[in-house]
C-alpha cells in the first residue's frame, strides 16, 4: 500500500487520495512525496485527464511533515542533506503550481484543486497553497494553519513564501510567527483558503472542469505582481518589517532562532523573484534545523511528548479506561479535574463537605463550559451533555461503582487520611485511589489506605483546563495496575503524563522551588528586581521568579517553607528566602490573588509593575551582578535539581524530565528542557560554571556526581540515557 493513490473518472478528473496506512492522521514522508510526484507526472501526461483533485481518505487532510523524517535528513546528510530534501519538496510543489503550463505564456496547464475534509496543518496546508484553488469542508472542529514555529522550526516547504505573497507580511504574521490556527470559515475570511463547502471533493471536481488558463496563474507568477502591503523597500513595507522585527524580539527575547530566521526569509525573499525566494526559504530553514535548539524542541515537544502520550512507559496491564470517576474536594483543583474529565466523556461524582461547596465546584465547571460556548468552541447542547455527567453531592455512597478516585482536598495529612478511609469504605475493591497532592509524600498518605498497592499520586497543575502536564507519582508499594490506570486516565483527558517516584516535592516542584528561591535570594542581596525578572525572560522563561511566586501565591510559599523546615530540621537551608516571604505575607502582600505581592495590580487584577517599596525593604546594592551571572543562577538552580532527581531515581526517563519541565513550569522551551540545555552546553562546561557558582554562592550549586562523571567521560544525557535511541537499536 502507498500513501497516495489515484483514480481517474470518465469526465477526465484524476482524484489523488492521501491515506497513509496505519496512521490516524496523514503525515508526509519523502517516499510519500515521491509517490505524489509520480502521480502528478502521470496525470499531467495523460491527455484524457482534464484536471486533478488532491484530497484525503481520512477525516482530516494532514497533520504535517513527519518530523522524524526531518530529523533524519539532518542526521544522514547534515546541512546539505536538509537543504536537498527541502528543495525536493519545493520542486514537487512548484510542479503542482505550474501544472504543465508553458513557462512563457503561462497557458496550457491543468487545473489542480485541493479538497480538505478536516484539519490541514503544516505541510498539510503548504501543499494546498501550491494548488490553484482550496476547498474545505464546513467543519468547525477543523484547524487550518502552520504551527511549525511551536516546535522550533518554521514553514519551510514554501508555506512562508506563498503565504506572505498571498496575504502580505502583516496579515501573514500571526499565522507564521504565532502558529495561529483557524477553523475553515475564519481561514477563508483571512484569505488562506478559497471556499468552504459541504462537499469539498465535489466542489473541487466541478471547479477543475470549468477552470480557465487565467485561473491557474498565481499572482506571484503574473507580470507586474506587487507584494500585498508593500515590498520591504516601500515606505509601508519598511514600517511593517520594522514592526515585525520589534514584535518578534519582544515576544521571543531573542532566544528562539526559528522566529528570527523566518523573518529573515520573509524579508530577503520579498526582494527577489519567487523561485529565488524559495531557495532563500530553504536555506534559512536549513540554518534553523542545524541549530541545536530546533533539534531539541522537535525532540521534546513532538517526538518525546508524543511517545509519552502513547504510553511509552506504561507497565504491562489490561486496558484501564476510566468509566466512572470520583473527585473528592470541589475547590478550584477538584472542579477543574471534574470539568476536563466530563469533557472527555467520563461520568464524574464531585464530592465536598457541604452541598454549597459541591455546587460551587460544579458551577466553576459550568463557567468554563460557558466560556467555550461563547467562543464557539462548543455548542449549548454539548455543554449540557458535559455538565450532565457531573453529579455534585456530599454523599460518599454516590462513589459506588467508581473505578478511579482522585482526592483533591486540603494539603493536610489528617484531612486526606479521613477522606481516603471514607471513600474506600464504599468504592469497589479493585478501584484505584489517587491523591492530587503537590508536596506530601505518597508513601505517608498511602498509610491511610487499606490497599497501598492501589494508591498513587496524580498531580495536576493549575489551572487544570489549561495546563497540559500531569505528574504521576509512584509510592514504594504502588502496583503496576495503578500506574497503568493513571496513565490511561491522563490519556483519556488528553493531557501529557510523566511518571516519577515518590520523593519530597516529586519532580516539578522539586525543580521550580529552587528557581523561585534563587530569584528571592537575588532580591534580598540587593539585585534590582527588574534585572532578575528580565534575566529570566531573556533565557526564555515565561515568567520571572517574582511574578511566578505572585501567581502561585506567597502564602502558599510560606506554608511550603514551614512544612519543609519542620521535615528537614537542621538540614533546612532556605532561611534567607523565608525572611523575604514571611515579611511579604505579614504585610498582607500575598500575590496576585490579593492584588498585592512583588508586583502591584489594579482592581481588576491586571499587573501594573513591580512594587516600588521592594527597594525600601531590600535596598539595591551599589554594584549589580552581570546579566549572565543572574541568568546562570536562575537556570542552574533548576537544571542541577533535575540532574539530582535523575541521579536519585525520582526520574527514570530523561524524556519525562525534559517534557515535564517545559509543560509543567515553562522551562525555556527553546532548550528542549534542562537535559537538552545541559547537552547543548556540554557537561564539562556545565560543571565549570556550577563550580564557579558554588564557590561564590554556596553548595546548592555544587555539581552532582553524575554530572561530574559525564563531564569526565565526555558524555551527553541523551547519549547516555535516551530510551528512544535504545529502543530503536
Amino acid at each position: 500500500m502507498t500513501d497516495f493513490t489515484m483514480q481517474k473518472d470518465a469526465d477526465g478528473v484524476a482524484v489523488i487520495t492521501w491515506d497513509v496506512p496505519g496512521k490516524s492522521m496523514n503525515v508526509l514522508s519523502m517516499d510519500g512525496a515521491a509517490t505524489l510526484g509520480g502521480l502528478i507526472d502521470e496525470a499531467l501526461a495523460d491527455e484524457a485527464v482534464k484536471g486533478i483533485v488532491i484530497t484525503s481518505g481520512k477525516k482530516d487532510f494532514a497533520a504535517g511533515m513527519d518530523l522524524n523524517v526531518i530529523a533524519g535528513m539532518k542526521d544522514a546528510g547534515g546541512a546539505q542533506g536538509v537543504f536537498d530534501g527541502v528543495m525536493s519538496l519545493h520542486h514537487l510543489l512548484r510542479k503542482i503550481e505550474r501544472a504543465g503550463m508553458d513557462p512563457k505564456t503561462l497557458k496550457g496547464g491543468k487545473p489542480i484543486a485541493s479538497a480538505l475534509p478536516g484539519s490541514a496543518l503544516g505541510i498539510g496546508l503548504e501543499l494546498p497553497l501550491a494548488t490553484h484553488r482550496i476547498f474545505a469542508a464546513d467543519n468547525p472542529r477543523a484547524k487550518i494553519g502552520l504551527p511549525e514555529i511551536m516546535v522550533g522550526i518554521f514553514p519551510g516547504a514554501g508555506g512562508t513564501t506563498r503565504l506572505v505573497r498571498k496575504l502580505g507580511a502583516m496579515m501573514a504574521a500571526p499565522l507564521l510567527l504565532e502558529g495561529k490556527l483557524n477553523d475553515p470559515q475564519k481561514a477563508r475570511a483571512a484569505g488562506v483558503i478559497d471556499e468552504v463547502v459541504d462537499d469539498p471533493v465535489a466542489a473541487a471536481r466541478d471547479w477543475v472542469l470549468k477552470a480557465t488558463d487565467a485561473d491557474l496563474v498565481k499572482p506571484w507568477d503574473a507580470k507586474g505582481f506587487k507584494m500585498p502591503g508593500g515590498a520591504p523597500y516601500s515606505p509601508h513595507g519598511f514600517m511593517t518589517m520594522v514592526g515585525a522585527s520589534a514584535m518578534v524580539h519582544g515576544k521571543t527575547m531573542g532566544v528562539y532562532p526559528a522566529a528570527r530566521a523566518l523573518l529573515s526569509a520573509v524579508y530577503e525573499g520579498a526582494l527577489v523573484p519567487f523561485d529565488t525566494a524559495l531557495r532563500i526559504e530553504a536555506r534559512w530553514f536549513t540554518h534553523v534545523l542545524m541549530n541545536p535548539s530546533s533539534g531539541n524542541m522537535i525532540r521534546s515537544l513532538f517526538i518525546n511528548k508524543e511517545a509519552l502520550e502513547k504510553g511509552a512507559n506504561r507497565p504491562a496491564a489490561p486496558d484501564q479506561t476510566v468509566r466512572k470517576l470520583g473527585v473528592l474536594g470541589a475547590g478550584m483543583m477538584g472542579a477543574g479535574i471534574a470539568h476536563v474529565s466530563a469533557k472527555a466523556g467520563i461520568e464524574v461524582v464531585l464530592i465536598d463537605a457541604t452541598r454549597a461547596a459541591a455546587d460551587k465546584g460544579k458551577a466553576h465547571a459550568e463557567a468554563l463550559l460557558d466560556k467555550a460556548v461563547s467562543r464557539k468552541k462548543m455548542t449549548a447542547e454539548t455543554k449540557a451533555e458535559v455538565l450532565g455527567r457531573i453529579t455534585a453531592t456530599t454523599d460518599y455512597a454516590a462513589l459506588a461503582g467508581c473505578d478511579l478516585i482522585v482526592e483533591a482536598v486540603f494539603e493536610d495529612m489528617g484531612v486526606k487520611a479521613d477522606v481516603t478511609r471514607r471513600a474506600e469504605a464504599v468504592i469497589p475493591q479493585d478501584a484505584i485511589f489517587a491523591t492530587n497532592t503537590s508536596t506530601l509524600p505518597i508513601g505517608e498518605l498511602a498509610k491511610a489506605s487499606a490497599r497501598p498497592d492501589q494508591f498513587i499520586g496524580i498531580h495536576f497543575f493549575s489551572p487544570v483546563d489549561k495546563m497540559m502536564l500531569v505528574e504521576i507519582i509512584k509510592g514504594a508499594q504502588t502496583g503496576d495496575r495503578a500506574v497503568a490506570k493513571a496513565l490511561d486516565f491522563v490519556r483519556q483527558i488528553r493531557k501529557t503524563p510523566i511518571v516519577v517516584n515518590d520523593a519530597r516535592f516529586f519532580y516539578a516542584n522539586r525543580c521550580i522551588i529552587p528557581y523561585i528561591n534563587e530569584g528571592i535570594r537575588l532580591l534580598r542581596e540587593g539585585t534590582n528586581p527588574t534585572l532578575i525578572e528580565n534575566a529570566a525572560k531573556m533565557m526564555g522563561m515565561p515568567l520571572g521568579p517574582l511574578q511566578l511566586v505572585d501567581e502561585t501565591s506567597i502564602d502558599l510559599g510560606v506554608k511550603i517553607a514551614k512544612a519543609t523546615r519542620a521535615a528537614m530540621g537542621a538540614d533546612y537551608a532556605d532561611d534567607d528566602v523565608d525572611e523575604v516571604l514571611f515579611r511579604m505575607a505579614d504585610a498582607g502582600r500575598l500575590g496576585k490573588k490579593a492584588n498585592a505581592g512583588f508586583y502591584v495590580y489594579d482592581d481588576a487584577g491586571k499587573r501594573l509593575g513591580l512594587w516600588a517599596e521592594l527597594g525600601t525593604h531590600w535596598p539595591r546594592a551599589d554594584e549589580q551582578p552581570e546579566l549572565t551571572e543572574v541568568q546562570h543562577r536562575l537556570m542552574f538552580a533548576q537544571a542541577l535539581e533535575a540532574v539530582r532527581a535523575l541521579e536519585a531515581g525520582v526520574l527514570e526517563d530523561i524524556r519525562e524530565g525534559d517534557v515535564g519541565a517545559i509543560l509543567g513550569w515553562g522551562f525555556a522551551p527553546w532548550t528542549g528542557g534542562p537535559f537538552g540545555w545541559l547537552d547543548m552546553m556540554g557537561a564539562a562546561r556545565a560543571v565549570e560554571i556550577a563550580d564557579a557558582l558554588a564557590a561564590r554562592h554556596g553548595r546548592r550549586f555544587a555539581p552532582p556526581a553524575l554530572l561530574r562523571d559525564m563531564a569526565a567521560k565526555g558524555q551527553t544525557f541523551y547519549g547516555r540515557f535516551d530510551r528512544t535511541a535504545r529502543e530503536a537499536a
